[in-house]
């Protein structure tokens, strides 16, 4: 954590910081889900996130109980053991989500649109899933932000090599393959178009995470991506609903 002075002093108040962007996510998920809801967990792994050590966080990611139901799709067989899903689906291939057309309330995606090779294919099964109202709530790398661009510098094969310097706790096997194609306005649009969706979406720049325990490099960058424009953003908070 940061020590008094340093670029984030009050992440030592309840172990988060002002710009964290899993609370303001989550936030706003929670606010368009409801206790009725069917939500898809799309690429749910197996949970990862709930070695968080910051319980707040890790409550606030944690929606099963909170919704009608959490359901766990991912093309690997490991979702099954996700504690955080109520029921696991296994994705024949990497853009059928195997629900009834019209039963899902919410699609949460959080940091998979940056893998997606297909996408054409998963917008179209989202919509075909998603019932008219329902969401797609999605957190992403732009492809424009200075995250993105540092990681298309890197070949695919060394990414868990160089996270693994970068967040120590990050297990390689939670490292995948990086192709962003859905990560611009412009991608958005094409795949999700306006004559059928509605589009809530908008830049943010959470604390820098990728630079160790460095508070001078931290300050720098964080100083500097908040002066950029929004289609600079490091992430995009995605927030779609189906009108059609």
């Amino acid at each position: 954590m940061f020590a008094r002075g340093e670029p984030f002093p009050e992440v030592e108040a309840g172990g988060f910081s002002r710009r964290d962007g899993t609370v303001q996510f989550y936030d706003r998920v929670r606010a368009l889900a409801s206790e009725q809801s069917v939500l898809v967990d799309l690429g749910a792994g197996r949970g990862e996130w709930l070695a968080d050590p910051v319980a707040y966080r890790r409550n606030l990611r944690n929606l099963r109980g909170s919704v009608g139901e959490v359901v766990g799709a991912d093309v690997d067989p490991v979702v099954r053991s996700n504690p955080a899903c109520d029921r696991s689906v296994i994705m024949p291939d990497p853009v059928t989500i195997p629900m009834a057309p019209g039963s899902v309330d919410l699609i949460l995606s959080d940091h998979t649109f940056e893998h997606v090779v297909e996408p054409f294919g998963l917008a179209a099964s989202m919509h075909e899933v998603l019932k008219v109202g329902g969401w797609v709530c999605a957190r992403t790398p732009n492809r424009w932000g200075y995250v993105a661009a540092s990681a298309r510098l890197i070949p695919n094969s060394r990414h868990a090599q160089v996270l693994g310097r970068a967040q120590p706790s990050r297990r390689p096997e939670d490292v995948f393959p990086t192709v962003y194609r859905m990560n611009t306005r412009r991608d958005l649009r094409r795949l999700f178009p306006t004559t059928q969706w509605s589009h809530f979406v908008y830049g943010h720049n959470p604390e820098p995470a990728y630079f160790g325990s460095s508070h001078r490099a931290i300050s720098i960058v964080d100083a500097v991506a908040n002066r950029l424009p929004m289609g600079l953003s490091s992430t995009w908070h995605i927030f779609l609903r189906k009108d059609a």
